[in-house]
């Protein structure tokens, strides 16, 4: 196992026996008021009790704290230079964004999309090379222009992998560390 892959099971493991704890991206001096009281209502609309509730702001923390484009945008959503990704939810079957939770996640044209092992979907909807922190086993929907090669390269930048769109399929994302969707 990697390190980064070590060092974000520890983090998560430490953020499992911390419970509900704000930290400092979650505190009111970096999030506005109106948009913390958004997310509180987004996540008693979904029944997180405050332990559930603290494990998601906390995933969120670790998301924000390791990219610093990355902007939180609903309690379980965040968008990143590449696109967006949405958090699995502790305690819930299947991934939804809090913000809508009654709309599926879709894979709209022109994207490509990833589901780790977690649960975290990643929509990828502009073209760069975007550092990629999934794990486990999970899906792909290579829903870009037909045509449109994705490639996925090892920790040294070397290329592990590509898929021409329109595609789908599985993948191990633990030995993915960079993502070039287009």
């Amino acid at each position: 196992m990697s390190a980064r892959k070590t060092l974000a099971i520890t983090a998560a493991a430490a953020a499992l026996l911390a419970g509900p704890v704000l930290s400092a991206h979650a505190s009111t001096a970096t999030i506005p008021t109106a948009q913390q009281s958004a997310y509180g209502t987004q996540v008693r609309a979904a029944g997180l009790t405050d332990v559930q509730a603290g494990q998601l702001q906390q995933q969120v923390d670790a998301v924000l704290a390791k990219d610093p484009q990355a902007r939180q945008v609903s309690a379980n959503k965040l968008t990143t230079a590449g696109g967006s990704m949405v958090l699995a939810v502790p305690g819930r079957p299947e991934t939804r964004d809090l913000a809508a939770p009654d709309a599926a996640l879709a894979c709209n044209n022109g994207h490509l999309c990833i589901v780790d092992g977690r649960g975290v979907n990643y929509d990828y909807y502009r073209c760069g090379y975007y550092n990629f922190d999934g794990v486990g086993n999970g899906t792909f929907n290579n829903n870009q222009t037909s045509g449109t090669r994705a490639r996925f390269y090892n920790h040294d930048g070397s290329e592990r992998w590509s898929n021409v769109a329109k595609d789908t399929g599985t993948a191990n994302w633990d030995p993915v560390f960079h993502i070039r969707p287009c």
